[in-house]
């Protein structure tokens, strides 16, 4: 890993923020208002979602209702969407990193809270379908249980209280400027994790802005460090993606120098939405060919400014010629680092090599080397190309 920066503050408390920041529960409220929007002809406009993040419930339906001029008012707006979002709170995962950090701060003996603006028996129900979460808080505030919710500070401020610390001991972690707001306004630390896409910039009153959970460095603010890094790569619980190989932007081979093996976009939707942005690697299986160790990026690819989030793998082997049509099988065992952009066409290609290198490496490692006889990958050998 680099060499962090001296300690800027020292902290000895954690609250978290709950939707978008633990869980995703992003993807599953997005759903739910294209299909009560569809109802009154309406349709969704990603880009307009920051006007509900980190918003209370009352807040981001007023927002709703005032920005697609619904013909509802918002109680009757709220009395439609509230059942719609009950019933699938048991649906929403968690984000990459949460149960990690949970686990770490837990067996590190350091106390953390929850926060969140949701009401509280909402968080109850959400938090319940994730095993050992409820436990693991010294407490847990939520935006019906203090006068003003997120950007006041008054949810963090109650969550210091209950835990018995002063606020300035106190390290927030948020996905949102609202959030973000809060806790500065509690005069505590804060580190962003922003949930929506290039929004970055929304979070700018942050002491430390993140690309995820992933790349939190407690040591920064005086608390135990993760020990789980290797080689420089984060192990991960393993995650599949198959499909056959396409054309992508052209640009792997013809710019970078660097062929990459696209796979369909509608075939891994799912996966981008439930996964950082950032370098991951892993195991790839080509149906007619073999096993081979990859690197791949998630995300925009900021150098090239990208309008939709991708999946790019780069298998670390010459070949001789295309293979489009081929099933390629993945198996993503390991993280490197946050996506990023780049000055130059030049440090972009050494990043790329450098990730190659740092990946070819990790990959004959035990935790990793295992996973190149994942049946996943074996099953893959065995299918005929019928694309």
């Amino acid at each position: 890993m680099s060499t962090l920066n001296p300690l800027k503050r020292v902290v000895s408390h954690v609250i978290l923020d709950l939707d978008g920041t633990l869980l995703n529960t992003d993807g599953i409220v997005v759903e739910v208002l294209k299909i009560v929007l569809a109802r009154y002809g309406k349709k969704w406009d990603g880009k307009k979602a920051h006007r509900i993040v980190g918003k209370t419930p009352l807040e981001a339906a007023s927002a709703v209702v005032e920005d697609y001029e619904l013909p509802c008012t918002i109680a009757e707006f709220m009395s439609t969407t509230t059942p719609m979002f009950s019933n699938q709170w048991c649906n929403i995962k968690a984000l990459p990193g949460a149960n990690r950090l949970i686990r770490h701060l837990k067996s590190k003996g350091v106390p953390f809270g929850l926060a969140s603006n949701s009401p509280r028996p909402n968080i109850e129900a959400k938090i319940s379908y994730h095993h050992g979460w409820a436990d693991s808080f010294c407490t847990i505030v939520g935006g019906n249980e203090v006068k003003n919710g997120k950007p006041s500070p008054d949810v963090f401020l109650e969550a210091a209280r209950r835990m018995k610390v002063d606020p300035s001991n106190c390290l927030v972690i948020e996905d949102s400027s609202p959030g973000v707001m809060a806790g500065k306004a509690a005069g505590m630390v804060v580190v962003a994790a922003p949930s929506l896409p290039k929004h970055d910039g929304l979070c700018n009153s942050a002491d430390e802005v993140i690309n995820s959970l992933l790349d939190l460095h407690p040591e920064k603010w005086g608390l135990p460090p993760f020990d789980d890094w290797i080689e420089d790569t984060l192990p991960m619980e393993p995650w599949y993606i198959g499909g056959p190989v396409v054309k992508g932007f052209g640009r792997g081979s013809k710019v970078l120098g660097i062929p990459t093996a696209n796979l369909p976009p509608e075939n891994i939707s799912g996966l981008l939405s439930e996964h950082t942005s950032g370098v991951y690697f892993g195991w790839a299986g080509l149906s007619s060919r073999g096993i081979y160790k990859m690197v791949m990026s998630i995300g925009w690819n900021p150098y090239f400014n990208n309008t939709e989030k991708t999946v790019e793998p780069w298998l670390l082997h010459e070949f001789d010629d295309d293979f489009y049509g081929e099933e390629l099988r993945l198996v993503v065992v390991g993280y490197i680092r946050p996506e990023a952009n780049f000055p130059s066409l030049e440090s972009l290609i050494q990043r790329i090599h450098q990730d190659g290198r740092i990946a070819e490496k990790a990959l004959e490692l035990p935790i990793y080397a295992g996973y190149k006889d994942d049946p996943y990958l074996k099953n893959s050998l065995q299918l005929n190309n019928c694309y």
